[in-house]
């Protein structure tokens, strides 16, 4: 992970993983065989150094005799992969009723290739090295298990034109990145629109930003900027954003235009 420090999360679940232990007497070899991992990954879970998956979070649950306490959080730890900022909100997405996003400088993460997520993150100043843009590679396609989750939750994305122009990579890694939008733009369950550029009206200058229901029905807004992130909790303000949003969209190319506008610029690149 790009931060270093043990969060409050992470130490907590570990403490409660270890305080259960030696109340049942166990070692950490004893819990790490049924969960098919070593004694040390238990160790280093409970110091707070590693950060278990959501089978071994499940299978700690069972082993420890937690009744679902530890099972709980399994959504938040899965977010502890993410970058300090983004945590709040990738724990919320991974559960979300739905989720609505303007994106006006990238492709939004849920829609990227391999490829070009990659391409993003070596884009970044200061530089990672090989093994961190690898991680966090990994951790953006992971976050694309919501496309596949059942229930399917309503996904709807407003992308500029210029987003679908920028060959970030190269004009290969976007050529499979518009045809890959276009199989998104297919699914059912997404309703994907193009801001164009060429449009005189434009009602969300300010930048990114993303709406999300829960699967409690909660309403957050979630904005991103230079060094940070602001999850919206207010309910006036989200709901400002939100008429912000519906205008947007109606702004925007239609769906249905929208999907031609990117299958021929797909056959352009």
């Amino acid at each position: 992970m790009a931060e270093q420090e043990v969060s409050a999360l992470r130490m907590s679940f570990g403490r409660q993983c270890r305080l259960l232990r030696e109340y049942r007497k166990l070692t950490r070899d004893d819990v790490g065989e049924p969960c098919s991992v070593s004694g040390s990954m238990i160790g280093a879970v409970e110091r707070g150094e590693r950060i278990p998956d959501t089978a071994l979070i499940h299978n700690l649950d069972q082993v420890l005799g937690a009744h679902g306490l530890l099972a709980s959080v399994s959504d938040f730890m899965a977010a502890e992969k993410y970058r300090a900022f983004f945590r709040n909100f990738a724990a919320l997405e991974r559960q979300c009723y739905s989720l609505n996003a303007y994106a006006p400088l990238l492709v939004p993460g849920l829609l990227q290739t391999e490829e070009y997520a990659r391409a993003t993150f070596r884009m970044r100043a200061p530089s990672w090295d090989d093994d961190e843009i690898e991680k966090q590679v990994a951790a953006r396609m992971e976050r694309q298990q919501v496309l596949k989750r059942v229930p399917r939750p309503f996904l709807g994305f407003v992308i500029e034109e210029s987003v679908l122009r920028r060959p970030i990579g190269g004009r290969e890694v976007l050529r499979k990145q518009v045809k890959h939008l276009l199989d998104c733009a297919r699914l059912y369950f997404v309703t994907m629109q193009v801001m164009p550029m060429d449009s005189e009206e434009h009602v969300a200058l300010d930048g990114m930003l993303s709406l999300l229901i829960s699967k409690e029905h909660q309403h957050y807004a979630y904005v991103e900027h230079h060094g940070g992130s602001q999850l919206i909790v207010d309910k006036e303000q989200v709901s400002l954003l939100q008429e912000r949003y519906g205008i947007l969209r109606s702004q925007a190319l239609s769906p249905r235009e929208s999907a031609r506008f990117i299958e021929k610029l797909a056959g352009e690149l």
